[in-house]
């Protein structure tokens, strides 16, 4: 709790137009005992506190600047994620207050870890670190109280194994990582503090992994906004958006050998020329069908669906790709011309892959 007395008294001093000495005269006191008031050097005492309210036409409250806060559950949740988003630390002290208050309550006591951890990282206080631990154990306890989607048993071990880290325990932070890396949502985190702690060849399979489920999440991260903006009617951005991952997805080629996403480049800069067409670039539609075109019949020549053809990927046990672009990539571009249901376009589409 904060109190404001100090810049209250000479806000109501300067309000009234008094200096200090004409207010230590009226209240009797000295003009150093005023001055260390306003200074917060010291606090006057309760029956000073009521005189001065009193000479100041308002409430005790109000000259203390004290405000009733809302200690309810859900209310106390949402100040303690200010307190972590402001990086006030005066909230390790309200969490603490919060868990006696509720102490078997998921959110508090999720939201307490989080706050200690945060500060931990931010000062590298190890026995913040080490609250935040007991907490997290504590709040995996009580996750069946948990209403939160992207909280999951999953998550707060990620949240344990990254609280190792800040106490530089970085075998138990990557065993437990490890052993929990369902969908390889830890291959990341877990490739990168391998490497980092001179384990190279042990890394690789992990950071191969992120790579390929990463460029995966991209392609239809990227599909999702074209599709946004093109029923908007937003072509510049459905074109920017193209061609930025088009020029992403074509470095990673190694050497000249075709690799899978030349496939879903050439579908790209189908939907490229479509938008093209579509916002009145008619020329510049037909240069990018025949680089579709051009690059459809390049993967098609010697089709590869090997993740280990992809540049800066290792082999990955297990993977795998599929898609339902169409059987090749030149049927994947006709595919993608057609869904445009524009007989002009098509028609575009037909006079370039004839000649």
């Amino acid at each position: 709790m904060r109190l404001t007395i100090s810049k209250n008294i000479r806000a109501f001093r300067k309000r009234r137009g008094l200096t200090q000495e004409q207010l230590a005269e009226v209240l009797g006191v000295t003009t150093g005992a005023v001055y260390k008031w306003e200074s917060g050097l010291s606090f006057p005492e309760l029956p000073m506190i009521v005189e001065l309210a009193d000479f100041f036409d308002t409430s005790v409250d109000a000259l203390l600047g004290y405000e009733m806060k809302d200690n309810r559950l859900e209310a106390t949740v949402t100040r303690l994620q200010e307190y972590r988003r402001s990086k006030d630390r005066d909230g390790l002290a309200e969490a603490e207050k919060a868990l006696k208050k509720y102490p078997h309550s998921f959110q508090i006591v999720s939201e307490s870890a989080a706050l200690y951890r945060a500060f931990g990282f931010d000062s590298g206080d190890k026995a913040l670190f080490r609250r935040a631990l007991e907490l997290l154990e504590q709040s995996r306890l009580l996750l069946s109280q948990n209403e939160d989607p992207q909280i999951s048993e999953q998550t707060i071990y990620g949240r344990i194994a990254q609280t190792y880290l800040g106490l530089d325990e970085t075998d138990k932070a990557i065993a437990l990582w490890k052993a929990h890396n369902a969908d390889g949502v830890y291959s990341p985190r877990i490739g990168h503090i391998l490497a980092q702690n001179d384990r190279v060849e042990e890394a690789v399979p992990f950071l191969s992994e992120a790579l390929a489920k990463l460029l995966s999440d991209l392609v239809n991260t990227i599909v999702g906004y074209m599709n946004v903006y093109l029923k908007r009617g937003d072509h510049a951005s459905a074109q920017a958006i193209l061609s930025w991952g088009i020029g992403l997805l074509q470095g990673l080629r190694k050497a000249d050998k075709p690799n899978y996403f030349d496939k879903v480049c050439a579908v790209f800069l189908a939907a490229l020329a479509a938008s093209q067409f579509l916002s009145g670039k008619s020329d510049e539609a037909r240069d990018t069908l025949i680089k579709a075109k051009e690059l459809a019949a390049f993967f098609d020549a010697s089709p590869s669906y090997d993740e280990s053809d992809i540049r800066f990927i290792t082999r990955i046990e297990g993977a795998s790709a599929h898609d339902d672009l169409g059987a090749t990539a030149m049927d994947g571009v006709r595919n993608a011309v057609s869904q445009f249901d524009s007989d002009e376009f098509a028609a575009l589409w037909s006079a370039v892959s004839e000649e």
